[in-house]
């Protein structure tokens, strides 16, 4: 899984990077908060976020508000890395819409256990933002066959929502997965062949 961190002290930056690449993680950084908010508006952006609080320009709980308001930001899992330590700090930071809150005097195993159980949520949000269109797109497509069809009486071909007569083979294969093959039913059968059948018996009869 890739991660941004974003950090504006070089020495920490490095540190962190090292730790999450030693432990298999794809890393990208931002040295400030703007660049970590061009870097987290695209949408191919790293979906574990680190974000220390205090950096120039804009800072971590801002892109953090910021993040939460793009139409993807809830697919996000957001740290905010800090040296701020009072339970307010705290409170503003999820309020802001952080997933987590870590102290940057921190311990290495806690912030390893920390970072997968950011990359899992990070995940399953990723799944069922899949699922979920999966889920819409099946409902639009239901919705297509849904409701009165205009159907012409004599040649029984169908009016779209384009205002388009269509033949009625043609509107099925735009609008749903059904693939069609032609048959003949008894009934055309009867009509059209029956004739032809009992002319060619009785050639073959003289």
């Amino acid at each position: 899984m890739r991660v941004l961190i974003a950090d504006d002290g070089l020495t920490i930056r490095r540190l962190l990077e090292t730790y999450l690449k030693n432990w298999g993680y794809e890393v990208v950084t931002a040295s400030d908060g703007n660049e970590a908010w061009e870097l987290l508006k695209t949408p191919d952006a790293p979906r574990l976020v680190i974000l220390d609080w205090l950096m120039p320009g804009m800072d971590g709980v801002d892109v953090c508000r910021k993040v939460r308001d793009l139409p993807h930001g809830n697919l996000f899992y957001i740290i905010i890395f800090t040296s701020l330590e009072d339970k307010k700090d705290l409170v503003t930071a999820l309020d802001a819409g952080a997933d987590d809150f870590i102290i940057k005097s921190f311990d290495k195993e806690e912030l390893q256990a920390r970072i997968k159980v950011g990359e899992r949520v990070a995940r399953l949000k990723s799944e069922l933002d899949s699922r979920v269109k999966e889920l819409e797109e099946t409902m639009a497509h239901v919705k297509l066959l849904q409701g009165i069809l205009p159907i012409c009486m004599h040649c029984h071909k169908i009016r779209d929502d384009r205002e388009v007569w269509q033949q009625l083979d043609e509107y099925i294969t735009e609008h749903t997965d059904a693939m069609l093959s032609h048959g003949l039913c008894p009934e055309c059968y009867a009509e059209h062949y029956s004739e032809a059948e009992e002319d060619s018996e009785d050639e073959i009869k003289e």
